[in-house]
């Protein structure tokens, strides 16, 4: 992508920062620039009473002290505003910044997370956002207060001496350029650090959920060497931004020297030649470079923090943009007449085929099963039905009207899924069916009743929280919860992708057993499981074999024909 691209995609995670948030923060400005003004005063009053100390003040002891005290009042009005908006202004900021990069989350499709690591996503709303608050709003006004110091002691230096100004402004050069040249430094290392930190919380990620592998095959010290792997990619990422950081800090710090001693030495010669600079003039100069060395000083760090931060925004930004629901037209929330697939290829990289001339044809409200060996494509075809790639050959049609046409929201008012993994929140059992959302209780009764949940909520009750991803449950009982939410939501169609596939023979019965029960709804079925009590219940199954249709017929006629569905139940059940 261009420069101009990404600052488009950019942009609009910038503004969040500050969508309703300009009063707080002005006041945080106003407060930057009273502390400034208060600042510049006491330089002021520096060189006041040092003239004064030599006889060259116009102005009398009374009227210092009134200005002083004036000098002060600024400083504590400042601070009280510092306290009451700053923390409000930051906490906001990175408020409306996480919740609008979430709801952005949320719009992506649900193919999404198919080919996208979701890890990046974790460090973007965890380590990310803590360096963007850190090194860009936390030093946000800080930088306001010095600039303005700065230009209100530029003005201060040349009312005092333009020379001596002029001269100081050549120091100011090295300063400036330093910044310039290190800040770019600065943002590489800390994107590296953002990439490595990323690549660490996914193996934590893929640690904790695949635990129970890792345990089974004693794999404890292998993965624990890739875990210590990543931990050192993180430390040396880390150790380097450190480097680099010390290096800004420390040029920047030199450059400053060389700066101030280079005035105060002219300043001490003009003094001394007799060129018009008196005591104060000297002494007021050493003090004001104090606040042009703070901008040269902190402006790299900021600068270097504003960049780092723009970087890990344009890397989450262009994340974001990929794999977004696409529009579409909308189509009634019912299947009047059924699903047909004609001459259905599809291929997850190129020159490997994955489906190959796929015809289907399921009428609305009949159940079917796919059936097949492992990488048959059962659940591919299951994935395209639920718009998790457009980039098949063919076609895919709901009563009639192309799936890459419709728009992925109106699709999810059509169908709903039940997986082999089920994800249940830390929640109750009836928020979990609900999903957080406001059902009559009639419909909850209805879906528990048919889902086969009424026992588990007689027995631990509705409000029974379930644990981190459901571990207060069994396996049969999440799959219920699944089947629950489905039928709450009133989709016309259900696919089940090898929803029993972790269960045990009697548990898995039960659950296919009471999505077969289920009348009025278009069921399309993934099983492993060939089960001849459940087949003979469908009205057509579509045996896979290779990625494409081998037989397709009623579990009778297939087992008639004695063909690749014969040869396949009949392995199963020895």
């Amino acid at each position: 992508m261009t420069k101009k691209e990404i600052s488009a995609l950019r942009r609009p995670f910038i503004r969040e920062l500050f969508r309703s948030n300009k009063f707080n923060l002005a006041m945080t400005i106003i407060a930057a620039l009273l502390g400034a003004a208060a600042e510049l005063v006491i330089s002021w009053l520096i060189k006041e009473v040092a003239d004064l100390i030599s006889g060259e003040c116009p102005y009398g002891f009374g009227t210092l002290l009134i200005v002083t005290g004036g000098a002060f009042a600024l400083f504590i009005l400042g601070w009280l505003l510092d306290r009451t908006f700053l923390s409000e202004f930051r906490a906001k900021a990175m408020k409306q910044y996480r919740e609008y990069v979430f709801d952005r989350l949320m719009d992506k499709g649900i193919q999404a997370f198919s080919g996208e690591n979701s890890s990046l996503y974790i460090s973007a709303l965890s380590n990310d956002v803590n360096t963007i608050e850190t090194d860009f709003i936390g030093k946000l006004q800080s930088t306001i207060q010095v600039g303005v110091t700065f230009v209100g002691a530029l003005g201060m230096m040349i009312w005092c001496s333009p020379l001596l100004t002029l001269i100081a402004i050549g120091f100011s050069l090295l300063p400036i350029i330093v910044s310039i040249v290190l800040g770019n430094k600065a943002a590489a290392a800390e994107k590296n650090v953002s990439d490595k930190k990323e690549s660490y919380t996914g193996m934590l990620k893929d640690a904790l959920t695949g635990f129970s592998v890792i345990k089974s095959f004693k794999a404890e010290k292998n993965i624990a060497k890739l875990h210590d792997d990543s931990n050192d990619a993180v430390a040396d990422a880390s150790k380097k931004r450190a480097k680099v950081n010390v290096m800004v800090n420390y040029s920047s710090g030199i450059a400053g020297a060389i700066l101030q001693f280079g005035v105060f030495f002219v300043a001490a010669a003009l003094a001394l030649s007799g060129r018009g600079i008196t005591a104060g003039t000297a002494i007021v100069f050493v003090q004001l470079l104090n606040y042009v060395l703070g901008p040269i000083q902190a402006f790299p760090a900021f600068f270097a923090g504003m960049k780092s931060s723009h970087s890990l925004i344009d890397k989450l930004a262009q994340a974001l943009n990929k794999n977004v629901s696409d529009e579409g037209g909308r189509i009634p929330p019912r299947l009047d007449e059924g699903i047909s697939i004609r001459d259905l290829a599809f291929e997850y990289e190129e020159g490997k085929p994955v489906l190959r001339g796929v015809d289907m044809e399921m009428r609305s409200g009949g159940c079917y099963a796919l059936v097949g060996g492992s990488g048959s494509g059962k659940s591919t075809i299951l994935n395209l039905l639920m718009a998790s790639s457009k980039d098949y050959r063919g076609e895919i049609l709901y009563d009639g009207n192309e799936l890459k046409t419709v728009s992925a929201d109106s699709l999810y008012d059509l169908v709903s899924i039940i997986q082999q993994n089920v994800f249940v929140f830390n929640s109750t059992i009836r928020n979990n069916i609900t999903m957080f959302s406001e059902f009559p209780e009639e419909e909850i009764d209805r879906a528990v009743r048919l889902s086969g949940l009424k026992k588990l909520i007689d027995e631990k009750g509705a409000d029974y929280l379930c644990g981190e991803n459901g571990s207060g449950l069994s396996g049969g009982e999440r799959q219920r919860i699944s089947i629950a939410r489905a039928l709450l939501r009133k989709t016309p169609v259900l696919f089940v992708d090898e929803a029993t596939a972790s269960l045990d023979a009697e548990t898995s019965f039960e659950v296919l057993d009471a999505i077969l029960k289920l009348d009025g709804y278009t069921r399309v079925i993934v099983t492993h499981d060939l089960d001849e009590n459940i087949l003979r219940r469908a009205d057509r199954l579509f045996a896979l074999k290779n990625g494409a249709v081998s037989e397709q017929g009623t579990f009778k006629e297939l087992m008639d024909r004695k063909g690749y569905f014969y040869s396949l139940f009949t392995v199963s059940q020895r």
